[in-house]
């Protein structure tokens, strides 16, 4: 009787999970088609709730595709210090990992998340796993790539680590490479210049 209650509570979780991941799914597909801005799209977070993306109006945010086991990894460090050194302006790092590119992000959020915290001392906003690029591109990142909704940042991610500054309203205004470090001037002017703007 105890492994069929248990086998019927497994169940239940699976079809649960799967109906919230494809609910999920659903209305960031929806989103991307009516979206106006990074800020109209829900994304799960590292431990598994839904984010709502337009909590950071107001706010200047650099959107990143992370990975554990990249020549980029150790990005991190950059990416925190910067989250750091300017979050008390308004100033937020999204990272999003991703297993596109040479299966560098294998783990589970669960690992990821150690993994950030423990050897990096990440702060900044993390998100679950999701696809970048392919036949199963999430949404959020269909928009930001997409020439028909950003047409002055558009194209393929390249690799880990490929970065977006979203101005206050959600726009994006910025692309970055995997080789910009998040330290450089070119990436930290750009910031200090769409923190500048009320």
């Amino acid at each position: 009787m105890k492994i069929a209650t248990l086998g019927c509570a497994l169940l239940l979780a699976t079809v649960g999970s799967v109906f919230f991941y494809h609910h999920h799914i659903q209305d960031n597909v929806e989103a991307a088609e009516t979206a106006k801005s990074v800020l109209d799209f829900t994304m799960r977070d590292i431990d598994g709730k839904d984010a709502k993306l337009k909590q950071y109006k107001g706010k200047v945010l650099l959107v990143v595709n992370v990975a554990s086991k990249c020549g980029y990894t150790p990005q991190y460090e950059g990416l925190q210090a910067i989250y750091a050194k300017y979050k008390d302006k308004g100033f937020y790092v999204l990272g999003f990992p991703a297993n596109n590119f040479g299966s560098q992000e294998p783990g589970t959020e669960t690992e990821i998340k150690e993994f950030c915290s423990s050897k990096y001392h990440v702060t900044f906003p993390m998100f679950a796993k999701i696809s970048v690029k392919g036949d199963d591109q999430d949404p959020l990142y269909k928009f930001l790539t997409s020439k028909e909704t950003d047409p002055d940042f558009a194209g393929d991610i390249t690799w880990n680590f490929n970065k977006f500054l979203v101005d206050r309203d959600g726009k994006v205004v910025a692309r970055f490479s995997s080789k910009d470090t998040p330290e450089s001037e070119n990436v930290t002017s750009a910031i200090e210049k769409y923190l500048g703007q009320k």
